[in-house]
C-alpha cells in the first residue's frame, strides 16, 4: 500500500475543494457589482475539475483531481429595473451579476463537506501508516 500516493491523492482533492470555496466566496462578495475591468456586469465563476490520471505497470490509475479551469457561468444576467442608477441603460434597466446566493450556499455546503471527506480520508491513511511503522518496529 502506498501511503504518500493516499496523502497525494487527499491533499489533491482538499486543494481542489479550497479553490472551489474560494470562488463562492468571491462570487458571493460581487453578487452587487454591476461594473467591471472588461466592461457589464460580474459572472459568476466555476471551477471545471478533472481526473488526474498516473502511468504505472498496471496501466492508468487515479491519481487525485485536478482544476482543469476556471470559466464563466455563461447564464445570462439578472435586470432590475432602477431609473436613478449609474449604470442603468435608457429604459431604466441594470444588469446584476447572474450569481443566485441559494446556489452559491447549496455549492458551498458540497465543497465543504467534500473538503472534510478528504481531510478524513487523510487522517485515516496516516494512522494506518502510524500503525504499519508501529508493526515493523515490533
Amino acid at each position: 500500500m502506498n501511503f504518500f500516493k493516499n496523502f497525494a491523492i487527499s491533499g489533491s482533492g482538499m486543494t481542489a475543494e479550497r479553490l472551489r470555496l474560494d470562488l463562492i466566496s468571491n462570487n458571493i462578495a460581487n453578487i452587487n457589482t454591476t461594473r467591471t475591468a472588461t466592461g457589464g456586469p460580474y459572472r459568476r465563476q466555476v471551477p471545471v475539475f478533472a481526473q488526474q490520471l498516473e502511468r504505472t505497470r498496471r496501466g492508468l490509475e487515479g491519481a487525485g483531481v485536478r482544476v482543469n479551469a476556471v470559466l464563466e457561468d455563461p447564464s445570462p444576467p439578472r435586470t432590475v429595473h432602477q431609473p436613478g442608477h449609474p449604470d442603468a441603460d435608457a429604459a431604466g434597466y441594470v444588469d446584476y451579476p447572474n450569481v443566485d446566493l441559494n446556489r452559491e450556499f447549496i455549492d458551498l455546503i458540497g465543497a465543504s463537506r467534500a473538503y472534510e471527506a478528504n481531510a478524513a480520508a487523510l487522517e485515516a491513511a496516516k494512522q494506518m501508516a502510524g500503525r504499519a511503522l508501529e508493526l515493523g518496529r515490533g
